[in-house]
C-alpha cells in the first residue's frame, strides 16, 4: 500500500528514487495512522485556516470587481453628460458600457455569493470561538517590513535560494550593466553606480542603479530605455519578462508600446525616408525579436486595438527597411492570431459550461454517483489533472498583476484599459466548484454504507492527485471533505478507513503557513526539473495560495524607493515566482483523455450550501441544539423558497 510521507527535506543531488514524494510503507504504519486518527479529534482550527486562504483570495477578487464597476459607472456618467459627438456614437458607447456593467455586476454577484457561502462554511466548521487565535493563515511573503535604511525583499522572501548579499541569482539571471543603457534624457549609466543612490535633495538621478552587477532600481524612463534594443544591444530575456510583467503597475501596455515606438523613431531616425538597412545594422531584427517575445509571453496585451496599431506601424517600417524580415513578421502575427483564437474559443467554452453548471446548482435532487461515471480513482485523478492543466495554460502571467493592482491615481484607467480576461478568476471558481462537488457526492447518499464508499473513493482520488503532483485538486478534495455538512457525519467517519486521509491532511496542513505543503511542492519541483518522463513533470500548485503569496509580495513591498526610483528588486522576485508558474502551465497532460468524465466533473450537479446542509441532516439527524436550530431554519427556508 502507498501512503504519503514527507518528513525530511529532499536534497538536490539525490537519486531519482530518493526524490520521490511517494514511499512504500508497511501495514503497521497504516494501522498506527488509523489508531492516531481515531484517538485524535478533527482539528477545527486546521479546517478554518484551510478555508481562510480561499476566503482571502475570493475577497481580493471581489475588490477587483468593485474597482471595475466603479470605472465603468464613472465612464457611463461621463458618456451621459458629454455633449460632443454624434447622437448615434453616444448611444453606441452607452450601450457598450451598460452591457459591460451588467456583465461585471453579474460576475461580482457570483463572486459575492461564493464568498458568502465559503465564509459561512468556514465559520460553521469551527467549534472554537474567542480563543484568541487568528484564523487567518499568515502569508509567506508580504508582511510589512520593519523600517530599514533600504528594505530588500530578498532576505525574507528567497533566503533559501538567494545569498543575503544578493551576489548571485542563478534561478533568474539579471540584466548586466550595458554601455548602451541610457536614460531617455541621454544620461549614461554610471559604471560606479553600485552604491545606493543619494536622495538628499540633489538633482534627480536618471541612471539605472546596479548592485553586485544586478539591476536594483531606476526611474521608469531609464528602465524603458533599457528595454529598447539598438543595432548592437538587445536586453536580457529575464529583464524583458520582469519589466513587461510589472511595468503595467505604472503604465498601460498600449502606452508602453507607444513609448517604445517613439524612442525607436527618435534614436534610429526611422522617419527618414533615406534611411537604409546598412545604417541600422541589427536594429530591425532586434525590434522584431522584442515584439515576438512580447507576443509569446503576454499575448493578451494584443487584444487591444491600440496596441496593434503600434505593432503595425513598427513592423511595416522594419519590413520596408529590411524585406528579409517579412517572413518572420508574418509568422509572428500568425502565432499571435492562433493564441488569441484559442483564447476566444476557450472563453466561449467556459461560458457554455458555466451556464450548464449554474443550471445544475440546486437545493435538492437525486445526484448521479461519481463512481458510476468513473469507477477508478486513478482515472478520475488523471481527468482532474487534464482540467487543471488546461485551465492553467490559459492564465496569462499579467493576470496576477492586473487582478489585484489598485488603481494608480497617476494613471488614468478607462473601460478599454480594464482586464479583458477572467481566466484567473475562473480557475479560483473551479476550485470552489470541485469542493462543493465532493461535498454533494458525499451528502447526497442517504445510505451510510454508500457514503463510506464515496468518502473512501475521494480519499483515493486525492492520494492519486498527490502522486501525480496535482496539489490544487488535492486541496479542493480535502476542502470538500472538511466542509461542515461532511465533517459532522461522525457515524459515517467512524467507519471510514481514513488513515490515508489523515496523512494527506498532514501534507496540506495550513499551520506554519502551509510549511508541509511548501516542502512537498519543492520536492515536486525538483522531481519535475530532472524528469525524463512527462508524468513526472506535472506540478499543479495550490493556486489560491500562490495568488495570495503574489498579492502580498506586491502589497508588502514598496513599488518606489524614497528617491523616487522604481524598486526593481521587488520586480525580479515577482517575475521569479511567476516564471515558475509559467514552467508549470506549459506541461502537456500525458494521460488518456475521457471527455465524458471531464464534462461530468465540470457540469455535474452540485447542491447549494443549504442543499448540502439539508442532505447532511437527512443522512445523520442533528445532535445538539445548534444543529437543531440550523435544521429548523433550513426547513423553513425551503418551504418559503
Amino acid at each position: 500500500m502507498f501512503i504519503l510521507v514527507n518528513q525530511q527535506k529532499p536534497k538536490k543531488n539525490v537519486s531519482e528514487s530518493g526524490m520521490r514524494v511517494i514511499q512504500m510503507t508497511t501495514d503497521v504504519e497504516v494501522k498506527a495512522a488509523e489508531k492516531n486518527n481515531i484517538e485524535k479529534p478533527r482539528d477545527p482550527d486546521r479546517t478554518r485556516d484551510l478555508f481562510g486562504v480561499q476566503l482571502e483570495v475570493t475577497s481580493l477578487l471581489l475588490e477587483g470587481e468593485r474597482r471595475k464597476l466603479s470605472v465603468l459607472q464613472r465612464e457611463l456618467r461621463g458618456a451621459l453628460n458629454r455633449e460632443a459627438g454624434s447622437l448615434k456614437a453616444k448611444e453606441r458607447q452607452q450601450h457598450e458600457l451598460i452591457l459591460a456593467i451588467s456583465r461585471i455586476q453579474s460576475q461580482y454577484d457570483h463572486l459575492e455569493q461564493e464568498y458568502r457561502q465559503t465564509c459561512i462554511g468556514a465559520l460553521r466548521s469551527s467549534n472554537t470561538r474567542g480563543c484568541g487565535k487568528s484564523g487567518r493563515s499568515q502569508p509567506a511573503i508580504g508582511l510589512r517590513q520593519t523600517p530599514k535604511a533600504r528594505p530588500s525583499i530578498f532576505g525574507t522572501v528567497a533566503s533559501e535560494l538567494t545569498p543575503k548579499d544578493g551576489s548571485s541569482r542563478k534561478s533568474l539571471p539579471q540584466t548586466p550593466k550595458s554601455p548602451g543603457s541610457m536614460g531617455i534624457e541621454g544620461s549614461s549609466t554610471s559604471s560606479s553606480s553600485s552604491e545606493t543612490v543619494d536622495d538628499s535633495g540633489s538633482e534627480p538621478d536618471n541612471s539605472l542603479v546596479f548592485q553586485d552587477n544586478n539591476l536594483v532600481s531606476g526611474p521608469l524612463d531609464a528602465l524603458l530605455q533599457h528595454l529598447v534594443p539598438t543595432a548592437d544591444y538587445y536586453p536580457d530575456r529575464t529583464y524583458i519578462f520582469a519589466f513587461l510583467l510589472s511595468s503595467r503597475l505604472y503604465i498601460k501596455p498600449h502606452a508602453l508600446l507607444a513609448q517604445v515606438v517613439r524612442l525607436c523613431m527618435l534614436q534610429q531616425n526611422l522617419a527618414d525616408q533615406k534611411l537604409t538597412k546598412e545604417k541600422l545594422g541589427r536594429f530591425c531584427p532586434h525590434m522584431v525579436q522584442l515584439l515576438s517575445e512580447w507576443m509569446e509571453t503576454f499575448p493578451y496585451d494584443f487584444r487591444d486595438e491600440r496596441v496593434m496599431q503600434h505593432v503595425r506601424q513598427l513592423t511595416q517600417r522594419c519590413v520596408a527597411l529590411d524585406p528579409s524580415l517579412r517572413r518572420d513578421v508574418s509568422q509572428m502575427l500568425h502565432n499571435l492570431l492562433h493564441r488569441l483564437t484559442a483564447l476566444e474559443k476557450y472563453e466561449e467554452f467556459l461560458e457554455k459550461i458555466n451556464t450548464e453548471a449554474s443550471a445544475a446548482l440546486i437545493d435538492t435532487l437525486n445526484v448521479c454517483d461519481v463512481t458510476e461515471v468513473c469507477s477508478s480513482p486513478l482515472t478520475l485523478s488523471q481527468q482532474l489533472t487534464h482540467i487543471e492543466l488546461e485551465r492553467l495554460s490559459f492564465i496569462g502571467p499579467e493576470e496576477f498583476v492586473q487582478a489585484f493592482a489598485k488603481e494608480n491615481p497617476n494613471v488614468e484607467t478607462s473601460f478599454k484599459d480594464m482586464k479583458k480576461t477572467r481566466n484567473l478568476e475562473s480557475y479560483i471558481q473551479w476550485f470552489n466548484r470541485l469542493s462543493y462537488f465532493v461535498a454533494t457526492q458525499v451528502c447526497s447518499n442517504v445510505k451510510k454504507k454508500q457514503r463510506i464508499k464515496v468518502i473512501e473513493y475521494w480519499i483515493e482520488v486525492a492520494r492519486e492527485c498527490f502522486n501525480i503532483g496535482n496539489f490544487n485538486s488535492l486541496m479542493a478534495i480535502i476542502a470538500g471533505l472538511n466542509m461542515s455538512p461532511v465533517s459532522r457525519l461522525k457515524k459515517t467517519w467512524h467507519k471510514v478507513q481514513s488513515a490515508k486521509f489523515s496523512i494527506l491532511e498532514h501534507q496540506m496542513d495550513p499551520s506554519s503557513n502551509f510549511s508541509s505543503y511548501r516542502s512537498t511542492l519543492k520536492a515536486a519541483m525538483w522531481r519535475s526539473a530532472g524528469a525524463k518522463d512527462e508524468r513526472q513533470r506535472i506540478v499543479v500548485p495550490f493556486f489560491s495560495l500562490l495568488v495570495k503569496d503574489l498579492y502580498f509580495l506586491n502589497e508588502g513591498c514598496a513599488n518606489r524607493l524614497p528617491n523616487g526610483h522604481i524598486n526593481f528588486e521587488k520586480f525580479w522576485q515577482l517575475a521569479k515566482q511567476v516564471t515558475e508558474f509559467m514552467t508549470w502551465k506549459q506541461v502537456t497532460c500525458p494521460f488518456e483523455k475521457h471527455p465524458k468524465v471531464i464534462h461530468y466533473l465540470q457540469t455535474g450537479t452540485i447542491l447549494s450550501e443549504n442543499g448540502i446542509a439539508l442532505s447532511s441532516f437527512d443522512c445523520e439527524p442533528p445532535e445538539n441544539s445548534h444543529e437543531k436550530e440550523r435544521f429548523k431554519a433550513l426547513k423553513l427556508a425551503a418551504i418559503h423558497a
